[in-house]
Formats: structure tokens, C-alpha cells, sequence
């Protein structure tokens, strides 16, 4: 039953890669000016010696490769949230952490403009950090609940999105328009500087996110049961909130509050891998890519020539499945 179990794991993610592949390379064809296949396949490999090389690799390469790791981090911190707090409606936007690295963000974008923008994904972080250390903080009676800490994150939430509107409104208003672009979640523009500020955060959260992925599984059996196999319930809770963070932080840093993959990616995950939390996350960054990939190709497509922002799709499809599992744990 372990090997069946193991070997459909495999198949899974080996066909979830091959998807993203090939939708990547959807993407690097279409757009105002569609480039075939050869041209892109020269390019990635260095041999093109046609006028498309320039749109192919500094263009939409990078958009492409942003929209994969974006993606990919919200989705592992949504679903390291949801195993934290053991409840299937936390997500980053839901409980304060990118409320927490917007304000930061809009903050740093209105009060500070001489400086550069590169310094936006740090910000964020920053951000989010100290809005994580809030809610700890305030959820903290003798040991953290998780229903205390997703209560204390939504109202949160809420005080940072006031927030941010004050800072957008009170901010010069030659910067609105860029401000408002960015609070939507967009990856219009992204260059490799971009791809350089967060590639880091998933590279090192990743790996120690997949790594200690066992211990999510313990607490998802509950706090007395966590406890009695010896796992040390408040340490790991505090670890796995810090994990999440960081990814959220570097992804809105970069993206703004593309909201809802979170939510969704995890969710699509447990439907196809089920429960264990070592084939859970990889499956959710895959999904999670994938999300923010179509979301962004989208926002390109259908409107021509404008370019939409991808959190548009994304919050567009994942409101209504928002209330579709409120209405079933309702229900239920």
C-alpha cells in the first residue's frame, strides 16, 4: 500500500513538472507578438540569433520565472499556515502576514521616494515579520492556540488594509497609480534584479519548510496527541509561522498581494496528494505556480493592449471559492 501510495506521489509531481514546462513555454510564445517554439528553444539555449531574443529573454523570461516562484511561495506558505493552524481557510492574506508587507511596502513607496525600489522585497519582509511577531504575540497565552492565532491574524488583517488605504491616500498623488498597480498584485515588468531579490527566500525556506514537513503532520493529529509523541508543539508552531512569513514577505515584495493562492493551491493539493505534508508542499508549489502562470497569461491575452494584473484573476476565482468552502464547512 506504502510503495502504491509512493509511486502515485511520483507520477503526480512528474506530471505536475511537465505541465508547468509546458505552460511555461505557452507563455514565452504568446503575447503581442508570437514567437514559435524553435526560436524559444534557440533562445533558451543561447543560439538565437533572430530579433526575438531580446523579447524572449528579457522580456518574458523573467516574468514567467517571476510568476513560477511567486506563485510557488504563496502556495507553500499558504499550506504551512493551514497545517500550523489547523484550519483549511488560513491563508498569508487571510491571517495578516501580507497585510503586514503591504503596509510596510506602500509605507516605504510613499514616505521614503528618493530611494530605490530594489529595496521593495526587503521592506516587505520586514513587514511581515513584524506583523507575525504581532499576532504571536497577542495570540500568546500560555502557548498559542491556533484559533486564537487565526482570530488575532483576521483582525489584523483588517487594521493593516485600513492602514495601507491611509498611507495610499495621504501619499502624493503621482504615486497612487503606481501604488494602486502594485496593492493589486502584478508581475508587469519584472526583471532579473527582481528574480535575484527572491529566488534566496525560496531556496533556503523551501528545503527547511519540505525538511520539517513531518512535524506538521504530528500536529495536524492535534495539540495533546502532538505533545505526548514528543514533539515541542510551541518551538515548531513558532518555526513553521516563520517559515511562511518569509516566503509570503519575499513574494508580495516583489508581486504586491496577489491574493488567494494561498488559499486555493493547498487546497487543489490535498484533493490530488492528500495529507502528508512531504508530498502536500511540493504539490502545492507546483499548483501554485501554475495559478499565478495562468492568472498572468490571462491578464496579458484577454484584454489586449492592456495588461491586466494577475491578482485581478486570481482574486476573481478565489473570492467565490472562498465562499464555496465556507458554505461546505457550513454545511458540514
Amino acid at each position: 500500500m506504502h510503495r502504491k501510495r509512493t509511486r502515485k506521489s511520483i507520477v503526480l509531481l512528474i506530471g505536475l513538472c511537465l505541465l508547468t514546462v509546458f505552460l511555461s513555454l505557452v507563455c514565452l510564445s504568446l503575447g503581442g507578438v508570437t514567437i514559435p517554439l524553435k526560436e524559444i528553444i534557440l533562445s533558451l539555449v543561447g543560439r538565437n540569433a533572430e530579433g526575438s531574443d531580446l523579447i524572449i529573454m528579457q522580456f518574458r523570461l523573467p516574468r514567467i520565472v517571476a510568476a513560477l516562484l511567486i506563485g510557488a511561495a504563496l502556495a507553500v506558505s499558504g499550506a504551512v499556515l493551514q497545517g500550523v493552524i489547523r484550519n483549511p481557510l488560513a491563508s498569508p492574506d487571510l491571517v495578516g502576514i501580507t497585510g503586514g508587507a503591504s503596509v510596510a511596502v506602500v509605507a516605504f513607496m510613499t514616505l521614503f521616494t528618493g530611494y530605490s525600489i530594489h529595496w521593495i522585497p526587503w521592506i516587505a519582509v520586514a513587514g511581515a515579520f513584524v506583523t507575525a511577531l504581532l499576532s504571536y504575540a497577542l495570540a500568546w497565552s500560555k502557548g498559542v492556540s491556533p484559533f486564537r492565532l487565526v482570530l488575532i491574524g483576521l483582525g489584523i488583517s483588517t487594521a493593516m488594509g485600513a492602514l495601507t488605504m491611509f498611507l495610499l491616500i495621504s501619499g502624493p498623488a503621482y504615486l497612487a497609480a503606481q501604488v494602486l498597480n502594485w496593492m493589486t498584485g502584478s508581475i508587469y515588468g519584472t526583471n532579473w534584479s527582481y528574480i535575484n531579490a527572491l529566488w534566496p527566500w525560496i531556496a533556503v525556506f523551501f528545503p527547511l519548510t519540505l525538511w520539517h514537513a513531518r512535524e506538521l503532520n504530528v500536529q495536524s493529529l492535534g495539540d495533546e496527541i502532538a505533545v505526548g509523541l514528543g514533539n515541542r508543539l510551541q518551538l515548531s508552531r513558532l518555526v513553521f509561522i516563520f517559515y511562511s512569513v518569509a516566503l509570503a514577505g519575499a513574494a508580495v515584495g516583489v508581486a504586491g498581494t496577489i491574493s488567494f493562492i494561498g488559499l486555493l493551491a493547498p487546497h487543489m493539493a490535498r484533493r490530488l496528494a492528500g495529507r502528508s505534508y512531504r508530498i502536500l508542499i511540493p504539490v502545492s508549489a507546483l499548483l501554485g505556480a501554475i495559478l499565478l502562470l495562468l492568472a498572468d497569461l490571462a491578464g496579458r491575452m484577454l484584454f489586449q493592449p492592456l495588461d491586466i494584473p494577475a491578482g485581478v484573476f486570481t482574486a476573481g476565482i478565489g473570492a467565490p471559492f472562498f465562499m464555496y468552502l465556507l458554505f461546505r464547512r457550513k454545511k458540514g
